[in-house]
């Protein structure tokens, strides 16, 4: 009984032994990968604005001055959706309306953030949000499939477009808050949600064609 109770032991020893040698090898190996896997960045927006009053966006500062704008959304932070699994439809809505690509692709971000099911507090749905009063003239049957709502909402924007001689701001800001706010004040209405929509568009709009 003796003998066999010390073999047991050995064996119990060796046992745990290999286990903590195996597992500190595991922890050195995933060290290492840690160590030399690149840093994931997150593209965040700074805004800086210069003497002349010019606001400038970017996503690579190199100079003092520039803050801190729009903070990419991680995988952390919630519900995470592919940025760029629509870039087929929003080409193809491009070529049919001569929207830029980049442009659609902003207005997307900013009214939905990629997401194909939102719906928001007055009920605009889907990834351009379009509002249901809009259905009918924008022939969108389903707000929620993604090809129909891109080319619904690349319809109205290139409609606005035209509406304001192809000034950007004033297109933007009539997407947001309607063509009646912008026709009322003859320039970006006064309102912080719209103002505050017109330059995340545009600051996004300027990193998707330098992408």
């Amino acid at each position: 009984m003796y003998c066999f109770s010390v073999r047991n032991r050995f064996w119990a020893v060796r046992c745990i032994s290999m286990f903590i040698c195996r597992y500190w090898l595991v922890c050195l190996f995933l060290t290492g990968v840690l160590w030399y896997m690149p840093e994931c960045v997150t593209a965040d927006i700074y805004k800086y604005t210069d003497t002349d009053g010019v606001v400038h966006f970017t996503n690579t500062p190199t100079t003092p001055g520039y803050e801190l704008y729009i903070r990419e959304q991680s995988e952390k932070q919630g519900k995470f959706w592919d940025t760029d699994v629509y870039d087929d439809l929003i080409r193809n809505a491009e070529r049919l309306y001569g929207v830029p690509f980049a442009l659609i692709k902003a207005v997307i971000r900013v009214e939905s953030a990629f997401n194909p099911r939102a719906v928001s507090a007055k009920g605009a749905r889907g990834l351009m949000q379009i509002m249901p009063e809009n259905d009918s003239f924008l022939s969108l049957a389903d707000p929620f499939d993604p090809s129909q709502n891109i080319m619904a909402g690349t319809r109205f924007l290139k409609q606005l477009l035209d509406r304001y001689h192809q000034k950007l701001s004033l297109a933007l800001a009539a997407y947001n808050a309607g063509p009646g706010a912008v026709d009322r004040y003859r320039h970006i209405p006064p309102f912080k949600e719209t103002r505050a929509y017109v330059q995340k568009v545009m600051a996004l709009y300027t990193r998707y064609k330098e992408a």
